[in-house]
Formats: structure tokens, sequence, C-alpha cells
């Protein structure tokens, strides 16, 4: 089946400033800083320490290459390419990767399948994006072949005995790199394998979850005991594999619903979800637990975990792909702005594993250790992967021409429908300001459509091609159609008041006393690095539902935006979420307390 919109080649994109910076600061101090890519390939010739540890190599390796699609940096190109060639040397006799021994495999409590999956998402991304090396093809096929081998109907062992958790879930993740290897090779056993997980064994133990939302049941009734935020939209990537190889609507059904129940019923104001209350108190934060209407319970002690924000991301993007509904990028704008770029270190070499909004924002204790010195969990090496797909989801094409999505400053090199090089030059400061400028390159004249996102928040934007005005409603693309010429210009005004957002009403009635502030697709928050008073309660002033929120010098040369806020009595200064720095137990206070009248 073919997707509505589709990922421009790469290279094709390349972004400064705001989100650009946080991209370069992650490849430098990351991917190719401190990341002990010799150490992660140790587990695979003497044994992980911990259940799954051997998905760290296949974790940084992804991230690294799809990187390396944005920048082609050589430097990073060796790095990738010798990890690689060390992990192969790794491999045992029956033909995988694998940190368990071939007489303990598929190695259930171990997380063999789990880390396999991530072994064929590294080398899947590596064979596409660096470097289509027959070696590494071919050893993609052995470690599929293996698991084929191991895995599936009696008298192999089931899918769904495969894992360390209840229902197993984690394991058949592995649905979505065979079927990119699918797509890749054409062989039909891969297919086979993907019926059995979704059509026979249903994705986990006692439960068929494809069904389930098919159904359009809540994420949280979704697998019982064990709604893993994470590892089901993981699953969920592999099912729009698994629709677009067999075109089975069902499957696109299913997965439009649990996106649109993620979306309403579990991301918060800073685009992540999951939590510990009042659902999954022993599941550290990192379960669907009707997050939305839960994000201002004071009980909450962690939520928001990094690898289901990136996750959330990419499951975005496929819908998007599949729907060409740029009510998706509002979903990867508001993570990417806020939580994303909220849970990175400040030096750029790593990623909370999970944050707050209220409180000490970010949180590095969760699964993970240490490797060859370095301090490793699974959210930090996700974060990354975050940032690399901000190119890949800036700009892509349709059938009709090009198509921006985010608004950042950046080059884009598109192709008209007519197979010409289209150059957009997207010139702007945004978000401090919602003044955005295009600027178009092509040889020849041509006609067709460029296609311009209008988030769902810009209740009153204005649009211009050439001086004309044309319509832009939010929520949609605004189609400009016309015969396009080396030096248009389009410009696009975007309605930045600051949105006072009242608290959704949880299971403690905790937002009765709260409200938020956002401005264009910023959250913006009291910061105590700055603010002594910073959870003091206060009144906003506000009308119709908006505050005048005066942009002033940052406080801190880390502090990306600050505003000064009035309030009754007297005003306040706010920065945006994101760049609150709590890594030395500095709190937030996102949703602010309301003062008594």
């Amino acid at each position: 089946m073919s997707d509505q919109l589709t990922p421009l080649p790469a290279g094709a994109v390349e972004l400064s400033g705001y989100l650009g910076d946080p991209v370069e600061s992650s490849i430098a101090h990351w991917n190719k800083g401190v990341v002990p890519y010799a150490g992660f390939v140790q587990m695979f010739r003497s044994g992980r320490g911990v259940f799954a540890e051997g998905e760290m190599w296949g974790k940084a390796v992804r991230s690294g290459c799809m990187f390396y699609r944005y920048t082609h940096d050589p430097e990073l190109k060796q790095i990738l390419k010798a990890t690689v060639a060390d992990l192969l040397s790794t491999r045992r006799s029956n033909g995988s990767i694998s940190c368990s021994k071939v007489e303990a495999q598929p190695d259930g409590p171990g997380g063999d399948l789990w880390e396999r999956t991530y072994v064929l998402l590294a080398l899947d991304e590596y064979y596409r994006q660096v470097e289509a090396d027959p070696v590494v093809l071919k050893a993609m096929v052995d470690e599929a072949d293996c698991t084929l081998n191991q895995v599936g109907p009696p008298p192999k062992a089931p899918i769904v005995d495969q894992g360390w958790s209840s229902t197993h879930l984690e394991s058949s993740t592995i649905l979505e790199p065979i079927l990119r290897l699918y797509t890749i090779t054409g062989y039909t056993r891969y297919l086979e394998f993907a019926h059995y997980i979704v059509e026979v064994a249903g994705g986990a133990k006692g439960y068929n979850i494809f069904e389930q939302a098919y159904q359009d049941q809540d994420p949280e009734k979704i697998g019982g005991s064990y709604p893993k935020a994470y590892e089901m939209m993981s699953l969920f990537e592999g099912l729009v594999e698994y629709f677009r190889a067999t075109g089975d609507e069902r499957w696109k059904i299913a997965t439009l619903n649990l996106y649109r129940k993620i979306r309403d019923q579990e991301i918060t104001i800073v685009g992540n979800g999951g939590g510990d209350v009042p659902c999954h108190p022993e599941l550290r934060g990192e379960c669907w637990d009707y997050t939305a209407r839960e994000q201002t319970n004071p009980s909450i002690k962690r939520m928001m975990e990094t690898c289901a924000g990136v996750t959330w991301l990419k499951l975005c993007s496929q819908v998007l792909r599949l729907t060409g509904d740029p009510t998706a990028v509002d979903e990867i704008e508001r993570y990417a702005y806020n939580g994303l770029l909220g849970a990175m270190k400040p030096g750029g070499d790593g990623f909370s594993y999970v944050n707050l909004l209220n409180g000490v924002k970010t949180n590095p204790v969760g699964w993970g250790g240490t490797v060859s010195g370095i301090d490793v969990t699974c959210c930090n090496l996700n974060g990354p992967m975050g940032l690399a797909y901000l190119p890949f989801v800036a700009a892509m094409n349709s059938n009709e021409g090009p198509v921006i999505n985010l608004y950042n400053r950046m080059e884009v090199s598109a192709a008209s429908p007519g197979g010409q090089k289209v150059g957009i030059r997207v010139l702007s400061d945004y978000p401090r300001s919602g003044s955005v400028t295009l600027t178009t390159t092509i040889e020849r004249p041509e006609r067709f459509a460029i296609k311009l996102r209008i988030p769902a928040w810009s209740a009153a934007t204005h649009l211009f091609v050439n001086g004309e005005e044309i319509p832009a409603a939010p929520a949609t693309y605004a189609v400009s159609e016309r015969l396009w010429r080396t030096g248009d210009v389009v410009q696009l005004e975007l309605d930045m008041r600051c949105r006072v957002v009242n608290a959704p009403h949880g299971s403690d009635r905790a937002g009765d006393n709260y409200q938020a502030l956002v401005r264009g697709p910023v959250v913006l928050a009291r910061d105590e690095n700055t603010d002594p008073d910073f959870d003091r309660a206060v009144k906003l002033v506000s009308k119709d539902g908006f505050v005048d929120a005066e942009p002033i010098q940052p406080s801190l040369p880390s502090t990306r935006l600050e505003f000064k806020v009035p309030v009754s009595g007297g005003s306040i200064q706010v920065v945006d979420y994101s760049s609150v720095d709590s890594w030395k137990g500095k709190r937030v206070m996102t949703w602010l307390p309301i003062a008594a009248q």
C-alpha cells in the first residue's frame, strides 16, 4: 500500500538554530562522543549482565545511521562501519547474533528476541542509510532465519512465551524488522512469520492486542496488567509495515485507533505519556495510565519515559505518512520542542529516563548499567533517535508537490511532480516568533502544489504567496497550487498568542487547582534556578483565554525563551519547559497552582 506522504532523500533537509543545534550536539557528544560501542559488542561474545542488555548496541547504531542519513559525516560513517564489522564477528554457529549461547536459545527471560529486534533494526538502517553491503544483508538474513527456525507454531517455541514481562509483548516487536527485511529481500517466509505474529499469536500472551486495538479499547486496557507504552507502540510500528505489505485495512484501522486513543488519553502537555498513578505504581511510570487526565496528580512520582516519547514521535510519523494528517505533526512538534529537548542533558551526552511536569524534571535512574565506564540506559540511547527523526519529518513529498511540516530554519531540497529539484529555504527564528519566510528555487517554471502545515493551535494564521493572501485554516495543510518560479516568496504569520490551558480533572480532581501556559508549540514553566518563588500560587491575568507574554532577555545563557507574564498584583517570569535544568536538583513548575480568589 502506498503512503500519502513520503520522506525526502538522505541529506535533503538541513536544520539550523533552535532544533539544529541540539541535533549537532547529540551527534558530537553522544554518537561520536561517549557511546561505548566496543563494550556493547562484547556482550554478544561474553553474555549480558542484565536482561535485554544486548539491545544497547542496536539502539546506539540505529540513531547513528539516521544521523548519518542527515549529515553524511565521514567520521560517523567510519565509527558505524567499524562497530558493524565488530558485531558481525560475533555471529554464532547457527547464524545468530545473540548474547545467549546456541544451546540456550531462544532465551526468553534474557530478552533474546528483543535484542535481536534491535540488532536487525540497526543493521537494516545501516544497510539502507550508510552502505548497502551484501555482507550486512547476509547477516540480517541469517539472524532472521535462525529466529524463524526457533520460534513459531509447534513444535517451535511460541513467540508469546519469549521475554521477561508478564505478557511477553516485547518479543513480538521483532515484527517490524522482519517486515523491513521482507521489503528488501521479497522472501515470503518473512511475510509468513509476520502473519504468525499478528494473526495467530496476537502479539502478547493471553491477549490479542491487535484485535483489542481494532475494537478501539483504551491503551491502558490493552495487554492486561502490562500495557507498556514503549513496547506497545514499537509493536504497532510493525503493524503499520504489515498493513503496507498486505493491504488489510483492519490493521490500518487498529493502528489509527490506538494512535487516537493515545493522543486523547495519554499524551501530556509536553507531548509524552505514561505514568505510575493511579493504575500501575509498580511499573515505574512506563505504562499507559490515563496520563493525559492524571498529569497534575501530585501522587505521580515517575512518568513519561523518554523511550515512550521517542517511539510516540516515530508512530506519529508513521500515521503522517499513511494518512497525510497534519495533526500528527502537531504531536511530533509538541514532543520535539518540549518533552524531547526537555529530557536532553545540557551537554548533549544523554537523556533523562523519565520526566516530571512539577518537581525535579529529570531523572536518570532506570533500566541500564555501566558499560566501559559509561552510564547507559535505554532512554539515553533512544533520545538521539528522536532528534535524528526531526529532519526526517521536517519536510516531505506528496504526489502534488513538496510538503513543509516544521518551521525551524532550514534548507530543503525536494522534488516537483515533473521531476525537477525544488529548493525551499525556510527563514525564521521560530518558535521565538511566528514569522516564517520561504523562498523557492527551481530551474524551469512548473505548476505544482506546495503544502504548508497550519498548526491546530494557530487560531489566526495569515499566509501570503508573492503578496497574495491564501486561506490557512488550523489543523490543515494550506495548499498553494501555482506556476512556481525561482524567487517566489511565501510569508507565514502564525498565531503566537500565549494560551492559558486549564488542567484536566484526574482521579483526585487536582486539575481544579492548576493552569498552564503554552505559546505556539512551546510549553512555558517557572524555573527554580532563577525564581525562588517558582511554586507560589498565582492568578494569571488573562482575557479570552490568552495572556500577554512579553519576551525578555533570558536570565541564564542556557535558557532559550523567557517571558514576563502578568499575574494579579504583579508579574512572573516563565521560560520554555525544555530549558529548565534539573540535573542538579532544581525544580520546575509547569502546571501553575492557582491562587485563591
